[in-house]
């Protein structure tokens, strides 16, 4: 969102004509900053997704390889359970809090202005991102984990030389470790906000000549 918006920005400071209707933005530029943006944000989640099932089948199965597809059937069903009950909980968590906003806007306990419509500001920007983004994404999570293990169940279950075997393991684990890094570089806006923090400040009256 901050690069989007400084590409807005930088659009109408450099391209006047926009403004005026005679110049068209440069709509391609915009969606391949968000594009981007969303890939980078995806990658973690995408390889937690992926490697997940691969560690679990392959790692619990090196006494026996029937106990290793084991495991990825109950760790599947898990997920399942675990992820249909969060993604109704923010969906419906964030439908009621982003409704909550618009009853107190329409008169509801003193209308606008008031401490609680201040708190339903707060309701409505949480509640969106759940039940607009989080519960809905939710659903292509589990659906690649499931696909993932199905795809993986033919060869877990195949007697494999232990050293294949670790080699997979380790393999996952390290795309696990790269993932849990990834998501703990932070977001894309809390480096932007760090790069803010950290820039050094323009001196005073030096911005105005």
């Amino acid at each position: 969102a901050f690069q989007l918006i400084e590409e807005v920005r930088r659009q109408f400071r450099e391209r006047p004509g926009i403004m005026a209707g005679t110049e068209k933005p440069d709509y391609g530029r915009a969606v391949a900053i968000v594009t981007a943006a969303a890939q980078k944000e995806l990658l973690g989640p995408g390889v937690l997704a992926i490697f997940l099932p691969v560690l679990v089948g392959f790692g619990m199965g090196f006494s026996d390889p029937v106990k290793g597809a084991q495991a990825l059937g109950g760790y599947l069903a898990g997920a399942i359970l675990t992820g249909q009950l969060m993604a109704v909980l923010l969906a419906n968590s964030g439908g009621a809090w982003d409704n909550a906003k618009k009853k107190i806007e329409d008169g509801f306990l003193g209308g606008k202005g008031t401490e609680y419509h201040k708190a339903g500001v707060i309701c409505d920007t949480v509640g969106d991102p759940f039940k607009d983004t989080a519960g809905p994404a939710l659903n292509p999570l589990i659906k690649v984990m499931n696909l993932v293990g199905i795809l993986i169940a033919p060869v877990v279950i195949q007697p494999i030389a232990p050293a294949a075997r670790l080699a997979v393991v380790l393999f996952s684990l390290a795309a696990l470790a790269f993932a849990v890094y990834w998501s703990k570089r932070g977001s894309i806006a809390d480096q932007v906000e760090m790069a803010a923090a950290t820039a050094e400040p323009v001196p005073a009256g030096k911005g105005d000549r």
